[in-house]
């Protein structure tokens, strides 16, 4: 019986145990975040990632060299940026996953904290996250409310007069447009718009364009 003490307290009390423990709560708290948002990387990503930096930080301890102890962490970095690279993707002209790339990055660099020793260092950035996703996603949505730039695709009639038809609508409306890509053919002009005001705004413009019989589709 002493012997199974002995060996649970050499577990429980060794340094790398508690750290890899950390690193797990650490992954999991972000990971949950980003399950609950149903974003392409969630808790188990996030919770292996965490684990996997703080695992190759310890072994950069024990097997680096002497001039040299961080060589295999250094290269735990450049490994995450192919990682998080992997959940950037474009779709619809617009660039999607930039904010979990960032959270992989960042969630790396957290579990190499905790690989280091620096388990307070690591939950204090933990809850800096958390702040950072969840009160500057309210702040986002309050500056919206005064200002944000849509892309528009417009496709209708096409005649000599439709640029300043277009120009004149969004002048009424009090939107800021800027000319993007143009198609025309001999019928039909495909017009790629970036507009820029505030929500209502952009609501009288959908509203305007959606009565206007020569404007065959409609996308933002």
């Amino acid at each position: 019986m002493d012997d199974i003490e002995i060996i649970f307290q050499h577990i429980f009390y060794n340094d790398d145990f508690i750290k890899i423990l950390s690193s797990t709560a650490v992954g999991a708290l972000i990971g949950l975040e980003r399950e609950y948002r149903s974003k392409s990387a969630g808790l188990r990503t996030f919770t292996l990632i965490s684990v996997g930096c703080t695992i190759f930080t310890i072994l950069s301890e024990k097997m680096g060299v002497v001039n040299s102890p961080d060589r295999i962490a250094a290269n735990v970095v450049t490994g995450i940026g192919f990682l998080g690279a992997g959940v950037i993707f474009k779709m619809d002209d617009r660039v999607k996953g930039l904010t979990t790339a960032t959270i992989i990055w960042v969630t790396a660099s957290l579990g190499m904290s905790i690989g280091n020793g620096h388990i307070l260092l690591s939950f204090l950035g933990t809850v800096m996250v958390y702040i950072i996703l969840g009160l500057f996603v309210k702040l986002e949505v309050l500056m919206e409310r005064f200002g944000q730039t849509r892309n528009y695709r417009i496709v209708c009639q096409y005649s000599p007069e439709t640029y300043k038809k277009l120009e004149d609508i969004f002048i009424n409306c009090k939107l800021t447009a800027k000319r993007e890509k143009q198609t025309i053919t001999k019928e039909l002009l495909i017009s790629n718009w970036s507009v820029r005001g505030r929500v209502h705004q952009h609501d009288k413009l959908v509203k305007k364009l959606i009565e206007d019989n020569d404007v065959k589709e409609l996308e933002f």
